[in-house]
């Protein structure tokens, strides 16, 4: 893993993989690199497809800096992280797939710095997120429980789990899930000139339908994976094959 730091002084680590056109991943809540892109065989199909792959871990998560503020980690600052990497890798642009939480950076990004990036994959979000009303309170209490026995949401209790999986700062994490949390800027989707694919599992209730979502981004397109859910959807290989499809246009 190589590190530099980012436009607010905190260390982002991230690693490169293959040669050619730069694609971007930018990983889900929780997780890492190396859960969300590696180990799903996401690194390999890209490098073999012909591009290079760029994986950072993104704040509060990995081997990234880890603040326990909220006020780090608005969908903004990560969006930011990502404009200040290819900024030290020497690159004008990159295309730019997110999972989950990542999507929603991806959105952000592709709002306010679409000359730095080309194609968007907004995956693992849907209707949900048009939702002003997004109640983190379970999922923080979770992260902070001494005893994860005692979570009774069951959503909840996946996070911190999954969390733990990964070897996680979990202070960091409710902190980062405060913020993204927040009202997501809707009214920004209209402004969004990038072409974007949205990518949902059939049956991803964390996400909701992706087309709700597709139908406020001007041209967005929309791929539904069949019968997966938000955690089997990550390392699909119909996902994959739309996305680089999407991508190879």
């Amino acid at each position: 893993m190589e590190h530099f730091i980012s436009h607010d002084g905190l260390k982002i680590t991230y690693r490169v993989e293959g040669e050619g056109s730069p694609v971007m991943l930018a990983h889900g809540f929780a997780s890492t690199h190396e859960a969300n892109w590696v180990a799903t065989g996401w690194t390999k199909a890209l490098v073999e497809a012909g591009y290079c792959a760029i994986l950072p871990d993104m704040r509060g998560h990995g081997e990234s800096g880890k603040s326990h503020e909220k006020a780090d980690y608005t969908l903004s600052t990560m969006a930011a992280d990502l404009v200040a990497l290819l900024d030290y890798l020497g690159e004008p642009g990159a295309d730019l797939m997110g999972y989950s939480m990542g999507a929603m950076v991806a959105l952000v990004a592709a709002m306010e710095a679409p000359e730095r990036f080309d194609r968007i994959v907004a995956a693992g979000v849907g209707a949900r997120l048009l939702d002003p009303d997004r109640d983190p309170g379970p999922v923080i209490e979770a992260l902070l429980a001494d005893d994860p026995s005692s979570v009774t949401d069951a959503g909840a209790r996946g996070f911190r789990v999954f969390a733990d999986q990964n070897g996680q700062d979990r202070h960091a994490l409710a902190a980062c899930f405060e913020a993204v949390r927040a009202p997501f800027p809707v009214d920004g989707l209209a402004r969004i000139k990038r072409p974007v694919l949205v990518v949902a599992g059939e049956t991803d209730m964390l996400a909701g339908a992706a087309s709700p979502l597709a139908e406020r981004i001007p041209g967005a397109r929309v791929f539904t994976v069949p019968k997966r859910d938000h955690m089997k959807t990550v390392g699909d290989r119909a996902y994959k094959q739309a996305v680089l499809a999407f991508l190879g246009e």
